[in-house]
């Protein structure tokens, strides 16, 4: 299958809590996008690997991406080694992305710096021909391939953006993909035990995190970015 965009989380929701409307305004535009969680988020505090696992398939149709694997790495646990590399790489051959999103550089959980890297390293190995894996039960060897681009999305800490795209009209459609996760955000008849995330501030903070990056590239709202090479434009008027 291949894909235009495959956004990769280190826990479900994390991909639709840093990018979910630039995937909802690139499905909308025709492109195809793809998803891959590297846990099951199954040492959140609320819920089960199980409701994650239930969440996970309603964001994905909510959003309406072509696809949605989930890598049962061990959450919290997994590392940045050859190993978890490989089956990486093996996806990335597999799907053949033009561009990759993936978690910010850096961040409050150690998971989000960790799956940044080893997705950065898996893209860059991934075009690397001596390198030869096996998609699934297939006998022949994978292409290599390196996707064109990453950008990282941001997360919990406020990392000064890249880039921001203008993701206006299309909030609506994030907000409903991140409210899927029903056992992980604000809900005010929730037994369960307060997380940093599970705050009516935190949820309201995706709304007025995304209205000031908007503001500050003169749009309604707006979802930042980091990269690690220079973006480029063809001309300066490419700039809003």
């Amino acid at each position: 299958m291949k894909l235009d965009i495959l956004a990769i989380g280190a826990h479900p929701d994390d991909v639709e809590l840093g990018c979910g409307a630039t995937i909802a305004k690139e499905v909308a535009s025709g492109k195809k996008v793809g998803i891959i969680d590297l846990t099951r988020g199954e040492l959140g505090t609320r819920g089960t690997a199980e409701t994650r696992d239930e969440e996970s398939f309603n964001s994905a149709k909510i959003l309406g991406v072509h696809s949605r694997i989930n890598m049962r790495f061990a959450d919290g646990f997994f590392v940045n080694d050859r190993k978890h590399q490989l089956e990486l790489i093996k996806m990335i051959r597999y799907y053949k992305p033009e561009i990759v999103l993936c978690n910010a550089i850096e961040d409050r959980h150690i998971d989000h710096g960790k799956g940044s890297q080893l997705v950065s390293d898996a893209c860059f190995l991934s075009g690397l021909r001596k390198i030869e894996t096996v998609h699934n039960d297939e006998t022949s060897i994978q292409e290599p391939w390196r996707p064109k681009t990453i950008y990282h999305y941001i997360q919990w800490n406020d990392l000064e953006p890249d880039i921001i795209v203008d993701v206006s009209g299309f909030m609506d459609k994030k907000m409903e993909s991140v409210l899927a996760y029903k056992t992980q955000f604000y809900d005010p008849n929730s037994d369960e035990p307060q997380t940093p995330i599970s705050s009516k501030n935190f949820t309201d903070s995706i709304e007025y995190r995304a209205r000031n990056l908007g503001r500050l590239m003169r749009a309604e709202h707006g979802e930042g970015f980091t990269v690690e090479r220079y973006p480029a434009v063809d001309s300066l008027f490419d700039l809003k």
